[in-house]
């Protein structure tokens, strides 16, 4: 059989979001770990909200294909077990890696242990994927909030209930629950593959809060009751991207104004929020002055490590200008005539030297919306 031609190039994005779209995960309905971003994402959720936007997941997708090619080396190198269901009558979420000590990885046969076993006990680990943009912050202060409810909400599940009972995982489950014992979170730089490991032991109280998160968004009575917990789109990458965005947020009244501008209702609010943008600008400028005086003194010093920072010094390169003569010898050698461009500058400098008025004409562009607040004396 002759293939027919094609007469256009598919998008290899469209065939990635079609196959993302049918993961189990996607078709999932009940409320996920990983949907606890969010107070009001999770809400929606919970009461059946039909999703209001399509978003681009290349992001997303990506990281799968990642954690997919990464676990996938990790399990069949290190015996790991990766991408585990765990679920109760409230929540379910599929962990990426569990590794068991050497008491916990006797009790399974003996195909299906480990290579190498969890010295310290079972450990739970999720792996993130991050872009360079984000990276000095992952270092710096490693998993955010929202990520460690989530790898506690997985590993409260595991040590609760155990292993979901399903296909593939059924010798798991037989387990019953686990004492988890360590918290590991392995990210990992999708620009570079540089990775970045932080581990620490489990705690009770911070799974037990993120169990009442989850109870606190069960027992609202409507999902706008939940707290937005970012600060809206074109603000926050979270809400650009959140299937419930238009649901949560709506329209601006005028097109073209930021749809925060709906938080506005009145006089007491515009109080409020010219408070806050005064508190803002007075941090910032705080910031810039304490920039300021620490890169005077410090630059001097050579690059090096400084208790848990780093010192590193860029830059002091030459530059390079166009050579304006030597083009116009180029071009005078070659035959081509040199561009005679008026110079506008000059051109307004001289009618400003003989006392003419400079000509102008209306454009259809206008200047930046400014915003200026002062203190108002009655």
């Amino acid at each position: 059989m002759t293939a027919q031609p094609v007469e256009f190039t598919p998008s290899l994005w469209t065939a990635a979001h079609d196959v993302d779209a049918r993961r189990p995960r996607s078709l999932q309905r009940q409320l996920g770990a990983s949907d606890t971003v969010c107070e009001r994402r999770a809400a929606y959720i919970v009461a059946g909200t039909t999703p209001s936007d399509e978003t681009d997941k290349r992001a997303a997708i990506l990281g799968t294909y990642i954690h997919e090619g990464l676990l996938g080396a990790a399990r069949t190198e290190y015996g790991w077990l990766v991408e585990r269901a765990v679920a109760d009558d409230t929540i379910r979420g599929h962990i990426d890696a569990v590794q068991f000590d050497e008491a916990t990885a006797a009790r399974v046969p003996v195909r299906h242990r480990p290579k190498v076993s969890a010295a310290d006990g079972v450990t739970v680990e999720d792996v993130k994927t991050k872009s360079t943009f984000l990276w000095d912050k992952v270092r710096r202060y490693g998993p955010t909030e929202a990520e460690l409810r989530q790898v506690y909400l997985y590993a409260d599940l595991l040590r609760t209930v155990g292993f979901e009972d399903v296909r593939g995982q059924r010798y798991l489950a037989k387990l019953g629950p686990l004492e988890v014992a360590r918290i590991r979170f392995r990210f990992v730089n999708r620009d570079n593959g540089e990775e970045h490991i932080q581990e620490f032991a489990f705690d009770p109280m911070e799974a037990t809060r993120a169990r009442w998160w989850v109870q606190r968004v069960r027992e609202l009575n409507s999902p706008e009751e939940g707290r937005r917990s970012f600060d809206g789109p074109g603000l926050d990458a979270i809400c650009d991207h959140c299937p419930f965005m238009t649901t949560c947020w709506g329209l601006p009244e005028r097109p073209g104004t930021p749809v925060q501008t709906l938080l506005i209702h009145d006089d007491a609010d515009r109080i409020q929020t010219l408070a806050d943008y005064i508190r803002g600008h007075e941090l910032e400028t705080e910031g810039k002055s304490i920039k300021k005086l620490a890169r005077a003194k410090i630059d001097t010093s050579p690059a090096g490590v400084y208790g848990g920072n780093e010192l590193a010094w860029g830059g002091g390169n030459p530059t390079w200008d166009i050579d304006v003569e030597a083009m116009v010898d180029l071009h005078e050698d070659a035959g081509i005539p040199v561009p005679m461009v008026p110079d506008e500058k000059r051109m307004v400098a001289n009618l400003k030297e003989a006392g003419l008025a400079v000509p102008e004409k209306r454009t259809a562009r206008t200047t930046p919306k400014t915003i200026i607040v002062r203190p108002f004396k009655a």
